[in-house]
This record gives C-alpha cells, structure tokens and sequence, in this order.
C-alpha cells in the first residue's frame, strides 16, 4: 500500500527529506502554514495516514502495517535519506517506526506532543476500552456531535470556544468510518512503551511541546530527548503558533544541516 501524500521537491537541494506526519482527525493539509512558509528549501513529502484524507480508503490494522505502508510510501518517492516530522498520533507512529519498523535513512525525528507509550498492561487496557468507546460513537453518531465532545477532552482544555468551532468545521467532512478504524487500530492501548527502545536509538529525537500542555510537558521530562517549548501554546502548537514552530524546528535543523 501506498499512502496519499504532497510531494514538495527541492530541485538541487541536497538535503534529506522532511516527512510530516499530523495527528488523529487531520491530514496533510494541517502541515502546509508550516511547510510552505519556512521549508521551501527542502524536499518535502507531506503524508495523509491511513483513514484521513487522501488515505480514506487506507484501512490499517495495526502499528506495524503503518510502519510497513509508510516505508513502501518513501520508497515510492525514492526517499533515502529523511527525517521524520510527527504530530500526537503522527509522533505516536514515526517512534514506532523509528523503534521497530525498517528505518534505514532516518536521520532524526521532531515529536510534538507524541506520547511514547503506557508502561503499565492495566492502562494500556483502560485506553483501550476509551478508544473502543470514542469508534463506536464516531460509527453510530453525527460525527459534528462526536468531535465537538472528543475537543472537550482535558488535553484540548487551552482551545478557546472559537477554536473549538473551527477545528470541528474544518474536520466534520472526515469519514467517521475510516476515523473509527483507525483509532482502534493505534490506539494507545495497543502500542508498546517505546521508551526503552527510543534510549537506543542512534538519531537525533527532538520533543516540542506547547507552554500549556501539562499533560505532555510532563511526558517530555521523562524521555530521552531533547526538548523544547512552544510559548503561548497548548497541545496542537503548529496550529497555534506556527510560526514560532517554524523557528523552532529551522533551529534544530541548522545543528545537523
């Protein structure tokens, strides 16, 4: 399989790739305020994940399919050389593939707000059963009624009444279907704790995290990476300050670039 994505090419550049991976009920689209602005000069390939996007019809089943779907992707494009770019589940999935998946040519990894893994069997389940609940209502219910609850969640809890609006107008054209599948199929009770596996790795990980995301600042102190604030921020910073994102991510690049 080969996933939907926008192949941003740099004639001449000698760069590696910049592959961006978003999160849980965006797409590609959610990348390109980024992309476009302050990345013209890399090669970049911006990927629709499985039941988003242009991958709707992408039905994944598991983490390692994920994996193997986005590696034939940058074969495809003849990537070789990349670093990889992800977003909440995008971060989820590009640790996976970095940890356990064929990641030759990954040299290095941006994580906002990715959660590498529950340590523990009994919450491992918990999630499990929560996301179990979230597909089963994003099959059986108007999917504006369902996102407008899933953005009430504690994680969301910096968004404004506005934004809240405006991340469920801009998401309510999603097939709730595909959504469903996907959120079982990598859910966080079915991912392994990737953090003894992230120790080994030989890359560079760089953590971003939004100033008020509590939950996942608190994460980032506990890995092994190197981390960084967003100001005036919450859980979704590239949304909410992308340019300061931007600033970011050309700051660590101009350490290995």
């Amino acid at each position: 399989m080969i996933l939907a994505a926008q192949h941003l090419p740099a004639p001449g550049s000698d760069r590696p790739w910049l592959v961006w991976l978003h999160g849980f009920l965006g797409s590609r689209r959610e990348w390109l305020p980024v992309a476009r602005g302050d990345f013209v000069r890399w090669p970049q390939l911006i990927i629709d994940l499985p039941g988003h996007g242009g991958s709707a019809g992408c039905t994944a089943h598991s983490f390692q399919q994920v994996s193997e779907w986005l590696h034939n992707t940058l074969v495809s494009y003849n990537i070789l050389n990349y670093w990889l770019i992800g977003y909440s589940l995008g971060g989820r999935l590009a640790m996976y593939h970095a940890c356990h998946g064929d990641s030759r040519g990954l040299q290095g990894m941006i994580i906002e707000g990715g959660n590498p893994g529950l340590a523990s069997p009994a919450l491992r389940e918990q999630r499990l059963r929560a996301d179990r609940h979230w597909a089963q209502r994003l099959r059986g219910e108007p999917v504006e009624q369902v996102l407008a609850a899933w953005y009430q969640q504690p994680v969301f809890s910096s968004l404004s009444d506005a934004q809240r609006r405006e991340l469920v107008a801009d998401r309510r054209n999603n097939d709730p279907q595909a959504l469903a599948a996907m959120l079982e199929a990598t859910s966080l009770g079915r991912q392994p704790d990737l953090t003894p596996a992230l120790r080994q790795l030989a890359i560079p990980v760089h953590y971003l995290c939004g100033e008020r995301d509590a939950k996942f600042q608190a994460i980032a102190a506990t890995l092994p990476v190197h981390s960084h604030t967003i100001m005036a921020a919450g859980h979704n910073a590239h949304r909410e300050q992308p340019g300061a994102f931007a600033h970011c991510l050309n700051t660590i690049f101009r350490q290995y670039h």
